[in-house]
């Protein structure tokens, strides 16, 4: 067993090496302040026949013991992993897959299971560092060492693994990971900084990357690990050459140039099927078979030299793959209030590719209660992605949704989440749907566009539109070139997919993935200011559609209406068991909820009862005052006078001598009637409104007005 220390910002992080979990091929067992993760790598020793592909799972387990929690519902066991645990499995996958041998194929599966987590210790962050470590000190091949840093943004001071209270404050909320040469992915969100606020944030985070970096060479270099052997395959040299010498280069750009996708791949399909075809039946140095045997050779050769045509096109004649320039955006349409019965819907349309946003506005009983060992909270709003088969032309069974469906909705929903009304301005659970019908290239960042108009189309009561735009990079010996709004083709053959979210005043998300080590600081800056200007082209296209929220909601949602009770009233209106709120409910036909600090809200599909809802519940907690006038409702008779209820649940006395006798009065009958004395908590005299009560007169003095009548 090995155990190795390090002060790291403000805390100690400890790894053990051979202690837990020694069958796997790798295992280290990492502690950050309180919170603790198993991280184990394992790899089958033998290539599945048939793979061309790199078969990598990552997988974070949430254990809700590792908080102190017991899990909720009926099963009391972990089960299905929460979007939370899946978002952190693929801030783990992404910097760590890059990293395998081009040529290994066989199964390898890292496990992230959480023992202990306090919120502030970032574990899932540092599961990237965890699974770097597990995999070097295996026999698995893997090609470099990587790690992860959270990074805030407070006070303007940039601080790595900030505080819970520190991340209250903070305008940036990034994850970064990187080697020690590069920055190579970045998740997070921000409170529409600047693009120079974000350059420096990346550039900070590097810094802290090389710390963590420079502890686990240290780690490394003391523990001598054999290596697995990658069986680099017999590429049949002559025979590809042979083959490539008949490709046409003019021809492999014709294809690419055609119009549209379909047309394009159509093009491209047919060229190589006729080269490939031609080959087999003109060559005489090598028969059928053997060439069959090798297509995969001859179709990965290809495949390089399409590359290379386009990106040699992109930096030598500045043109794209359809023609565009490299700073050119595909033509954009916005449409809103398209669908019926829908709360709010637009449609959003940037060349092939088009998101669908709907919005539905439901009531407090819809929001999403999330119970993981993140958080336990409410969700008030969610944004929900879809990617069908028929988005890109093809047939696949439909199953729920797939990681990358979840990764790309929770991107688009925070780029929202910060300018979302609150439940004061707006009191409405939001649901927001994308579903993506077209794409090629950045349906995530059409999700973005789409939403947002659609919160406007809706009423949603958002003070600006949110917009994005998908970076790319092609980085060459000779140069480098930032493209603007990337095709699927330019993400597939590219160096960087680079996304980034935000208002007219700065950035709200932010998502990159790079393939090669070379993005500076100076490549970071153009490709940001060319981002800002794509979305600033963006929003205005999408502010001459919709300029500001609807002023009135769809006849289709229901009403809701807001007041603010004292706490110390919140058992009145509660009542026995619940008995006077379930009244409220069944009388007006509402749904009635109440929070701990007094927020009462009331929601229905009739206007006028939620409002006389409403006026209900503020006569609970009016207090009556002398001289106050009602009028009031008759609950009880007796000798000595009527019993009015006043208010909801305040019932006086109206004594004989202070209304007209001569009026025959039922229960249930209104009156009007004026407080004559409060004598203490819910108890108090009235008297008839208007009436005048007969001066008292001495029984002598009655005798006088008879003897003188006399």
């Amino acid at each position: 067993m090995k155990i190795w220390e390090k002060e790291l910002f403000g805390k100690k992080l400890r790894i053990e090496y051979g202690k837990m979990a020694k069958q796997s091929l790798g295992s280290i067992l990492l502690i950050y302040g309180e919170s603790s993760l198993l991280v184990t790598a394992n790899a089958s020793e033998e290539e599945k026949p048939g793979i061309d592909f790199f078969p990598l799972t990552v997988e974070f387990k949430e254990k809700f013991y590792a908080v102190g929690k017991i899990p909720g519902g009926f099963i009391k066991r972990e089960s299905r992993p929460s979007e939370e645990a899946i978002l952190s499995s693929r801030l783990i996958d992404r910097p760590i897959r890059p990293l395998f041998p081009k040529s290994f194929h066989n199964e390898v599966q890292v496990i992230n299971t959480v023992f202990s987590m306090r919120n502030e210790d970032y574990i899932d962050t540092w599961g990237i560092t965890g699974s770097s470590i597990a995999l070097n000190l295996s026999p698995i091949p893997f090609k470099g060492i990587v790690a992860g840093v959270r990074v805030g943004y407070v006070n303007g001071e940039y601080i790595a693994f900030p505080t819970e209270e520190q991340m209250k404050n903070s305008k940036i909320d990034i994850v970064v990971a990187g080697t020690k040469d590069a920055v190579t992915m970045v998740e997070g969100e921000a409170l529409e900084a600047s693009e120079e606020e974000m350059v420096k944030a990346l550039t900070f985070s590097h810094n802290a990357i090389k710390e963590i970096i420079e502890f686990q060479e240290e780690i490394i270099s003391e523990v001598s690990i054999e290596k697995w052997e990658v069986k680099e395959p017999e590429i049949p040299e002559e025979m590809i050459n042979a083959f490539m010498n008949t490709v046409n280069n003019d021809m492999i750009k014709e294809c690419m140039l055609k119009e549209g996708k379909k047309n394009k791949d159509k093009a491209i399909k047919e060229y190589k099927k006729e080269l490939f075809s031609n080959f087999i039946e003109n060559n005489e140095s090598w028969d059928e078979e053997y060439i069959n045997e090798n297509m995969s050779f001859i179709k990965e050769a290809f495949e390089e030299r399409f590359k290379k045509v386009m990106r040699r096109m992109i930096i030598e004649e500045n043109k794209r793959a359809d023609g565009r320039t490299v700073d050119q955006i595909r033509p954009i349409t916005c449409e809103v209030g398209l669908i019926p019965r829908v709360h709010g819907s637009s449609l959003f349309t940037r060349g092939e590719t088009q998101s669908l946003g709907i919005i539905t506005l439901g009531m407090q009983s819809d929001v999403q209660h999330v119970d993981t060992i993140f958080s336990n909270e409410e969700k008030k709003f969610m944004l929900h992605y879809n990617f069908p088969p028929f988005c890109t032309g093809e047939v696949k069974p439909l199953r729920g949704p797939a990681r990358r469906e979840i990764g790309h909705g929770h991107l688009a929903e925070r780029s929202h989440k910060n300018l979302i009304p609150s439940e004061e301005e707006f009191p409405y659970t939001i649901r927001s749907v994308s579903e993506v019908l077209e794409s090629n290239g950045s349906s995530s960042m059409a999700t973005v566009c789409s939403t947002s108009l659609a919160l406007m189309d809706a009423g949603v009561p958002i003070k600006k539109h949110v917009a994005g735009a998908a970076m790319g990079l092609i980085f060459e010996e000779d140069g480098y070139v930032v493209l603007t709004d990337i095709l699927g083709m330019e993400d597939h053959l590219g160096d960087m997919d680079f996304k980034v979210t935000g208002t007219r005043d700065g950035i709200t998300a932010f998502q990159m993935d790079v393939k090669v080590e070379k993005v500076n600081e100076e490549i970071m800056t153009v490709a940001l200011d060319k981002a800002k200007k794509a979305r600033e082209h963006i929003l205005n296209l999408m502010y001459d559609t919709i300029s500001e929220p609807r002023k009135e909601l769809s006849q289709y949602v229901p009403y809701v209406k807001i007041t603010k009770v004292p706490v110390d009233k919140i058992g009145e209106i509660i009542g026995p068991g619940g008995r006077v709120v379930k009244d409220i409910n069944k009388k007006f036909e509402v749904e009635t909820d109440i929070n701990d600090e007094g927020l009462v809200k009331v929601v229905g599909f009739d206007r006028e009862k939620v409002k006389a809802a409403i006026n209900y519940v503020d006569g609970i907690i009016k207090v009556v005052k002398t001289g106050e006038h009602y009028e009031g409702t008759i609950k009880k008779i007796e000798k000595f006078g009527l019993f009015v209820e006043v208010l909801p649940g305040k019932t006086g006395l109206l004594h004989v001598s202070n209304y007209n006798k001569n009026v025959k009065y039922n229960i249930g009958d209104k009156i009007k009637v004026e407080v004559l004395r409060v004598e203490g908590a819910n108890k108090f005299q009235l008297k008839e409104e208007g009436f005048v009560k007969k001066p008292y007169k001495k029984p002598e003095e009655k005798k006088d007005e008879k003897d003188g009548g006399n």
